[in-house]
């Protein structure tokens, strides 16, 4: 074991040779490998190119140099094109602390069986006078980079679980192809993170509809991993168990507590009331470039509207037919 790999257990340290075929007495040399392609992309600023920085895009694309090395170059080029996204990447940033006030994501405290972060979008939460979608966007990006620096998170994953219930045909009317593939730019081709799954629940007819849009830019891996399971939360816990799911999802944890993850990253003293200076993390990995994100907003707070599923509780209603079910994202 090297020292790049202090703090994993052995459990762990297990699983990435035999899944992402790390391999401790090659480990330096890997990295360097990547390292060693910077200078065929002079038109990218590579911000940030350490050992620890450049393992985490090994073991998204299983120790694969070449496929690194492009998620790496993918990662900076995207902060470039989109410098507004990442100029003030914080959590106190307004736009930012409100997204993450309204749950946008959410991040339960514990892990999923096989050790992976689950992270929840209440989808009907959007409230589109208050929060825009690249605020939302920029929320769960900063998430993520919080979240991607523990190493386990690196080797075992996420699952993502959405929740379209009273998700309204007027809101999905704002989830246009462009801002549709921004986001599948930054999350599937973008950044280092494992997806082991991405869950729909409660999604009506038009989520359907969305899917059609979105899917020439997936990839068929990313496909193959997104789950649409209607109401048939039995088909969900097959996969998540219902142990590590809140009530909202039929698991027998309490309801999810929307100010929970927006508490991590601000501090103890965070109050939805205030404006909050204290940060607990800042994304330095972009160049400078002025914004122009910042807007006003209502300040009126967003309160989730979901009907709570008592525990061990399947709805079954409103199933067109098994395709509610099949695979269509997880992103390895």
């Amino acid at each position: 074991m090297t020292h790049l790999q202090v703090g994993l257990s052995p459990e762990t340290i297990d699983k990435a040779r035999l899944e992402l075929n790390e391999n401790p007495d090659t480990l330096h040399q890997d990295i360097q490998q990547v390292r060693d392609m910077i200078i065929t992309r002079p038109d990218i600023g590579f911000l940030r190119t350490d050992d620890a920085f450049i393992l985490r895009f090994l073991r998204a694309r299983k120790f694969n140099q070449m496929e690194a090395f492009r998620l790496l170059a993918q990662y900076f080029q995207y902060r470039q094109l989109h410098l507004d996204m990442f100029k003030n990447l914080k959590a106190d940033d307004p736009g930012v602390k409100r997204a993450l006030m309204d749950g946008f994501p959410g991040v339960l405290d514990n892990r999923d069986h096989y050790g992976r972060k689950i992270l929840l979008l209440f989808a009907a939460n959007w409230d589109q006078s208050r929060n825009s979608f690249v605020d939302i966007l920029r929320a769960i990006l900063l998430s993520l980079e919080v979240l991607i620096e523990d190493q386990e998170l690196q080797i075992n994953g996420f699952i993502l679980i959405i929740d379209w219930s009273n998700f309204s045909f007027k809101q999905a009317s704002k989830l246009t192809p462009s801002i549709l593939r921004l986001a599948i730019e930054g999350l599937q081709d973008s950044f280092p993170a494992r997806f082991g799954g991405v869950h729909f629940v409660n999604q009506p007819w038009y989520i359907h509809a969305l899917y059609t849009i979105i899917k020439p830019f997936l990839k068929d891996k990313t496909r193959k991993r997104i789950f649409l399971h209607g109401n048939n939360l039995n088909s969900l816990h097959q996969l998540i168990h219902p142990e590590c799911l809140p009530s909202e999802f039929g698991g027998t944890l309490p309801p999810y507590d929307m100010g929970t993850w927006a508490r991590t990253l601000l501090g103890p003293d965070y109050n939805d009331e205030n404006e909050y200076t204290h940060t607990s993390y800042n994304a330095i990995h972009v160049k400078c470039a002025p914004t122009n994100l910042e807007r006003d907003c209502s300040p009126k707070y967003m309160k989730r509207s979901q009907s709570v599923v008592e525990p061990g509780t399947l709805m079954h209603e409103d199933l067109r037919d098994s395709e509610n079910t099949q695979p269509l994202l997880a992103l390895d």
